[in-house]
């Protein structure tokens, strides 16, 4: 399956009226839209056709949308099918855990933001379409597999006929044969050994091709070197050869993968005298294989990541209205989609800094060029950086639109960065708009600029709110030495004081910023004095050397860097934690077995009850706050 072929996506629902809204908000997706109106028909359209992600209203005649979940799931072709609830009643908490529990991966309110469940439907749709790439990789694989291994015994029975199967095994790339002679206890190779082992070509020639036993030995472990030898002396008549996967230590030390493949020769009288063999390097088949599944994984923690992020800003954002909520969930997510976008033409690698702003700012500059200046070097943002720089950049540009030098007809924009001391500085000036002054009050924007980039980023924001327009500066650290900042204490504003009684103290470790706030929020509502979010390493692991915590909750990657340290140290303090990840669970160092694992995005019934469970088996006194 090509990256750009389509998918299907099933929509069920019993009123007409609802399935083709749904399927004008799901059009730009260029996806294959299917519609079924009843329960009984959407069972015969997964029968018939493959199905990546299904859309079911909740109440619907004869079969509800729980139970045509729990139907779907019982079969095991469709166990992993995303599932997606809409509903304008079943909207209690009771409701959202009864449809997770009846398999659906999200549930979305009615009235439905197009642009949200546009996001939803295409991370799903994405994956599902990566996973078949994979199982096509795997095929391919597969087969090519198939086709050296009959290679292989085709050239190793050709090998015991006559010399020309050792040309053959040669030219086959990759491969070598050799030769042992029992009774004079002599080995033979051709060149494929030299290259497999990392030997010069003319190793043979001074040797005149027969290398001692000892230098033999030496390319193998104890293990492989005794399950070879062991192998060669069970040849028998009735079991003439065998097989082993083996590890090459080569000459220069590097490792190798390969297949040894062997066959006896006998005398009249049944002893052995000869054993002829094959070894093939199957390294980089191997290596493919690893890097395949390293891929799967990777495509799983960013789509959760992904969902992470946009549940964060549809449970944190804030606003007077509706229709000011919707544009605000709408314009943050779209500012995601397109970094996401940068980032998936550069494989992941960066995004270019002068497209994120101008992708940031295009709905301003069509109206009058000359109104926003641009200019800076060329830079590449990493991932984590571009996706900050993004929600930044999408903050100042809404606040200069709606307050700013953007909402009058005179109002300019400057926007300039420079590379300085290991850092990427932006500076973003308004100047002609309408006298402006310091709020009283942040704004959820302001917080996520905040938390975006001081937290996140280990970088700096400051805010000047001049009369004649905002002049924002935001550091972010960029590559090199220079970018790593020490360790620091914990910031005043992230330690919260409250009067006894009190609930348990947690130190919070989460490198992303909006899903670190969520998270917070959900501890805060339970009862718990938080520190954090801690979004390095270093600062996480600087805490709980300093201060003594009830609980922990933290993100096994922080950074770029494992938080297993961290674990041992709390481990150490004999303080029980919470993991959170968006990797699979098998990912997790088989050390930490017993500790609870939530996977990103999580609800907040399971982090209170993760939270409970490992407060219970210490003896602390703390307790959480029930959820009225």
């Amino acid at each position: 399956m090509s990256a750009d072929s389509k998918v299907n996506v099933l929509l069920v629902d019993d009123q007409p009226g609802k399935l083709l809204t749904y399927e004008v908000m799901l059009k730009p997706l260029g996806e294959n839209l299917i519609k079924a109106s009843s329960a009984k028909e959407a069972l015969e359209q997964l029968l018939k056709t493959d199905i990546a992600v299904i859309l079911v209203d909740v109440c619907m005649p004869e079969l509800d949308g729980f139970e045509l979940a729990t139907m779907i799931r019982e079969h095991p072709r469709f166990q992993k099918t995303a599932i997606i609830f809409i509903s304008a009643i079943h909207i209690s908490e009771m409701d959202y855990m009864k449809g997770y529990s009846a398999g659906a991966v999200d549930y979305v309110p009615v009235p439905v933001v197009a642009d949200v469940l546009r996001a939803k439907v295409r991370v799903f749709a994405e994956l599902y379409r990566k996973t078949r790439e994979l199982e096509q990789l795997n095929r391919q694989l597969e087969q090519r597999i198939s086709e050296r291994t009959a290679a292989l015994e085709s050239s190793t029975e050709r090998l015991l006929q006559s010399e020309r199967g050792r040309s053959l095994a040669l030219a086959a790339g990759n491969m070598g044969s050799w030769d042992y002679d029992v009774a004079e206890s002599r080995w033979s190779w051709d060149k494929g050994h030299c290259q497999i082992f990392g030997l010069e070509p003319d190793f043979l020639e001074t040797r005149q091709g027969a290398p001692d036993g000892n230098l033999v030995r030496s390319f193998f472990s104890e293990d492989d070197w005794s399950a070879l030898t062991q192998g060669m002396q069970n040849l028998t008549l009735e079991n003439g050869t065998f097989q082993r996967e083996v590890c090459i230590v080569r000459a220069d030390g590097h490792l190798r993968s390969g297949v040894i493949s062997a066959a006896g020769s006998f005398d009249a009288d049944g002893n052995l005298v000869r054993v002829d063999g094959v070894t093939l390097d199957i390294t980089e088949r191997k290596e493919a294989a690893n890097r395949q599944s390293l891929l799967a994984r990777e495509v799983d923690h960013r789509a959760r990541n992904a969902l992470a992020v946009v549940q964060a800003i549809v449970r944190l954002g804030r606003a007077d209205n509706t229709q000011d909520y919707i544009a605000g969930v709408e314009g943050r997510i779209r500012a995601l989609a397109q970094t996401h976008e940068l980032l998936s033409q550069s494989r992941w690698q960066g995004a270019d800094m002068l497209r994120l702003v101008n992708e940031e700012i295009s709905p301003y500059r069509t109206r009058c060029v000359t109104r926003i200046a641009v200019a800076g070097p060329s830079v590449i943002l990493p991932p984590d950086k571009a996706q900050t720089m993004a929600l930044a950049l999408h903050e100042l540009a809404t606040n200069a639109a709606k307050y700013g030098a953007l909402s009058n007809a005179m109002g300019e924009v400057g926007i300039r960065w420079e590379l300085s001391d290991g850092k990427v500085i932006l500076r973003w000036t308004e100047s002609k708009g309408p006298a402006v002054a310091e709020p009283r009050h942040r704004g959820f924007g302001m917080k996520i600029i905040t938390a975006s980039i001081a937290q996140q980023s280990g970088g700096e924001v400051r805010f000047d709110w001049r009369p004649e327009g905002l002049d924002c500066t935001i550091s972010l650290a960029y590559a090199g030495e220079a970018a790593r900042a020490a360790p620091h204490p914990v910031p005043e504003h992230l330690k919260l004081v409250r009067q006894a009684p009190r609930g348990p103290k947690v130190l919070l470790a989460e490198d992303e910023a909006l899903v670190g706030m969520l998270i917070r929020d959900m501890l805060e509502e339970t009862g718990c004095l938080v520190t954090g979010p801690m979004t390095d390493l270093e600062s996480a692991l600087h805490a709980a050397k300093d201060e003594t915590f009830d609980a922990a909750v933290l993100d096994i990657n922080l950074g770029g860097s494992f938080a297993y340290p961290l674990a041992d140290l709390l481990h150490g303090k004999e303080t029980p934690f919470v993991f959170l990840t968006g990797y699979a669970e098998e990912t997790v160092d088989e050390l930490f077995s017993d500790v609870p694992i939530l996977r990103k995005p999580i609800e907040r019934e399971a982090l209170e009850t993760a939270l409970r469970t490992v407060l219970a088996g210490v003896e602390r006194d703390v307790s959480l706050r029930s959820r009225q």
